[in-house]
Order: structure tokens, then C-alpha cells, then sequence
């Protein structure tokens, strides 16, 4: 049974034993390499979309990308209802060393497929398909990892372990970005339109083999190791969620819908944004993207900190609030020049942290250990296929309908909805969970 724990505070000084530090360093390594291969299809759309979507305007053929990338998140749900319920029967080891596989091999079937011309339907076919695998996997990589990171902590703790899951997916895309910059400055533009951007995933899948294997070296928790025999008694996890935490996964995707959309807004489409917006160069796009994910995977672990003080509420509703009233003058000043790109992406990066620190620690809190994993991966996968894998083709749409200038009131709008979500939440900070 969940009670409250008391002095906070005074044990947040605990220090983690070598287990728990290890399955920080293996959950959050892997999740840096699964999301590096979940985001490098965004961060290199542009180049590869009319090998598999020709058209006569660069434009639709981008459209078409940016669809398959919606489509993958349509299996998130999928995924995390698939891949959660194993990760609570079958261990959350085991969910994560079979998410991270699915990913990584996606990834090098995406490097080697011939193009449209070359293979006509099929190229996009298998584009599809491979993008249909990736969303599966990330929709049960985040239940599966933010619960193993959780479990792995103390109560007093919980904020600071939890925020290396959010660190990790930052951390992803910044190699993403990284991998872009580099190629894109050692490789011509032609030769990336041609074939640099196949390298990009080439690197991305073997390292997700790396992670595998880090992740097949760690060990399982303590609180699955006791509870494994209630685990083949219970109904299925999904089951049980739908019956007696409808009101916790509805509060999930709450919780989650503000931070999704401005994580892929800052994380992954700023440097297409900005470089089809205001014709800053791609190479310039990506740097001020990477200089803004460094400044946040700073100030992650730290805020992560602050919530295991001052509780999970606070940190998210700055976080809300701040993010509504910056949408418009975000993306309202946002011009061809490479320092104020990196200032407005950088504030938006600081201020999604106060999501990114504390997401996962409090959509854990809100489940039993018999469907954690489930109860974190099937709402935050529902929530991140509606509000984030959604925005790069509505920011498309947009544009492409004269529209562009609006995109700060749908931001704006999300946010302050989340407000209201974080205001109302009961605070969850030190809850002793069984």
C-alpha cells in the first residue's frame, strides 16, 4: 500500500548503492541509443523524403515523410500496451533488451533500402513498415525504462533517478543533431541528398546493438524479483489498468500531452522549423539545436533534485505556464540568424526540462508495481502519438496553408490545458510504492 514518506527532505542525501547506479548508467545509456534511432528519421526528413515520396515539389515529398513519421506513432500505443504488459509479467530487463533490438534493426533496414526509383512502391512500403517496428519499440521502451529507473531508486530519490530517463531521450536527440552537424559539414549537400543520410542510420542501428548489450548485463529489480508469482496469478496488466486505474492512465496522458508537444517541438523539429521558416542553414539549425540540448542535459539532473525537495507539482506547472506564455514570442521572433535561433531554442529547452525531470518519477507514482510498466507506456505512448507525433505534419500543413503564424496559439493552447492538469494532480513526491 502507497503512504507518504515522511522528512523528504533530510533523505534525499541517501546515497545510491553500486546496483542502483549501475541500472541508472545501463537504463539511461540504452535509452539515449534507442531514441538516437527512434529521432533520426525527423532530423533528416528533408534529404531522404523524395528518395522514397518523389514529387515535383519538395514540399509534398516532405508532407509524405513527415505522414510515415506520424504513422509510427500510431503503434506507440501499440507498442506500449504490448510491450508494457511484458515488461510487468516477463520483466522490465527483458522489455527493455527486446525494445532497444526492435529499434536498432529498423534502423539499418531503413540505411539499406534502395529508393523509389530503384524498388518503385516497395521503398516506401518498407520505409513503413520499418517506421511501424520503431514506434513499437519506443512505445514500450519509456514504461519499460522509467519503471526499471524507479524501482532502481530510493523514495527519496525517485525525482533525480527518474530524470535520467528524460536526460537519456534528450541525450538522443543530441547525438541525433550531432550525427546531423557532422555529416553535414563533412559531406556535401548533394552527396547528403544522395547518400550521406543513409550513413546517419547506419550509425544509429549499431549503436542500438551496443545498448543491447549493455542492457543484457544489468540485472532486474528488486520489486519485480517480488512480486513475480502475483504477477502469473493477476489478470493482464492492460485489464487491469482499464478496470481499476482508468482515472491514473487518463491522468498520465494528461500530464503528458503539454510535454510531448514541446519536446518534439524544441528536441526534434526546431531544425526543420527553423531552417523551412526563416531559410537559416541546416547545419545552423543543428547547431543551435545542439547547443540548447546540452544546456538542458545540464539542467536536468538538477531539477530532478529540486522535485525530490519541493515535489513534482511545482516544477510542472512552471514548466506549463512558462512554456504557454513563451509560444508566441517563440516562434513569432524566430529568424534567419544562428544566435537568436539558439537563445529561443535554448529557453524552450530549459523551460520543457521542468517536464522532462519530472515525468517520469510522477507517471510511475501513479501505479502499483503489477502494472507500472503498462500503466507509464500505454497513456504516455497514447498521449505522445496525439501531441507529438502529430506536430511535424500539422507544422507542415500549416505552412504549406499560409497558416505558420498561428502555430504559437495550438502551442499555447496545449500548455496552458496542461496547467490545468498539473494544478489539480494530488503531489506524489515520496510516496513509499510497493
Amino acid at each position: 500500500m502507497d503512504t507518504a514518506l515522511p522528512n523528504v527532505a533530510d533523505a534525499a542525501a541517501t546515497p545510491f548503492t553500486r546496483a542502483q547506479r549501475k541500472a541508472i548508467v545501463a537504463a539511461t545509456l540504452g535509452t539515449i541509443v534507442e531514441f538516437t534511432d527512434w529521432l533520426i528519421y525527423a532530423t533528416f526528413a528533408p534529404l531522404f523524403s523524395r528518395h522514397f515520396f518523389p514529387a515535383h515539389n519538395d514540399r509534398v515529398s516532405l508532407l509524405s515523410a513527415f505522414a510515415v513519421f506520424a504513422v509510427g506513432f500510431v503503434m506507440r500505443p501499440v507498442g506500449g500496451a504490448l510491450l508494457g504488459a511484458f515488461a510487468d509479467r516477463r520483466g522490465r530487463k527483458n522489455g527493455l533488451t527486446l525494445s532497444v533490438a526492435l529499434m536498432a534493426g529498423s534502423s539499418l533496414v531503413i540505411a539499406l533500402c534502395p529508393g523509389y526509383q530503384t524498388i518503385g512502391m516497395a521503398a516506401p512500403l518498407v520505409l513503413v513498415l520499418a517506421r511501424l517496428v520503431q514506434g513499437f519499440a519506443a512505445g514500450g521502451e519509456f514504461g519499460s525504462a522509467s519503471t526499471f529507473l524507479i524501482e532502481s531508486s530510493a523514495p527519496s530519490r525517485r525525482g533525480f533517478a527518474g530524470s535520467w530517463q528524460h536526460f537519456a531521450v534528450n541525450a538522443g536527440v543530441l547525438v541525433a543533431a550531432s550525427i546531423g552537424s557532422v555529416l553535414t559539414s563533412m559531406i556535401d549537400p548533394a552527396g547528403m541528398a544522395n547518400w550521406g543520410w543513409r550513413i546517419a542510420f547506419a550509425i544509429a542501428g549499431l549503436l542500438g546493438f551496443v545498448a543491447l548489450w549493455v542492457r543484457l548485463a544489468v540485472a532486474e529489480t528488486d520489486a519485480f524479483k517480488r512480486t513475480t508469482q502475483a504477477h502469473r496469478r493477476e489478470r493482464h496488466p492492460i485489464l487491469v489498468i482499464v478496470g481499476e486505474h482508468r482515472r491514473a492512465a487518463l491522468r498520465v496522458i494528461g500530464i503528458a500531452m503539454a510535454g510531448n508537444l514541446c519536446n518534439y517541438l524544441w528536441l526534434v523539429l526546431f531544425p526543420t522549423l527553423a531552417h523551412l521558416r526563416t531559410g537559416l542553414p541546416l547545419h545552423d539549425a543543428f547547431g543551435a539545436s545542439v547547443i540548447s540540448i546540452v544546456v538542458s542535459l545540464i539542467a536536468i539532473p538538477f531539477i530532478g533534485m529540486l522535485s525530490d525537495r519541493i515535489g513534482r507539482k511545482p516544477v510542472l506547472l512552471a514548466f506549463a505556464g512558462g512554456s504557454a506564455l513563451f509560444a508566441w514570442p517563440a516562434l513569432h521572433f524566430l529568424a534567419n540568424d544562428f544566435w537568436s535561433a539558439t537563445v529561443i531554442a535554448t529557453i524552450g529547452m530549459l523551460l520543457s526540462s521542468g517536464f522532462a525531470a519530472t515525468c517520469a518519477s510522477v507517471m510511475a507514482e501513479q501505479f502499483p508495481v503489477q502494472v507500472r510498466a503498462t500503466g507509464v507506456a500505454l497513456p504516455y505512448a497514447v498521449s505522445a502519438a496525439l501531441f507529438g507525433g502529430t506536430l511535424p505534419y500539422i507544422v507542415t500543413a500549416m505552412s504549406n496553408s499560409g497558416l505558420s503564424q498561428y502555430l504559437w496559439v495550438y502551442v499555447a493552447a496545449v500548455c496552458a490545458i496542461g496547467f490545468v492538469v498539473y494544478a489539480r494532480m494530488p503531489e506524489t513526491r515520496g510516496k513509499i510504492l510497493d
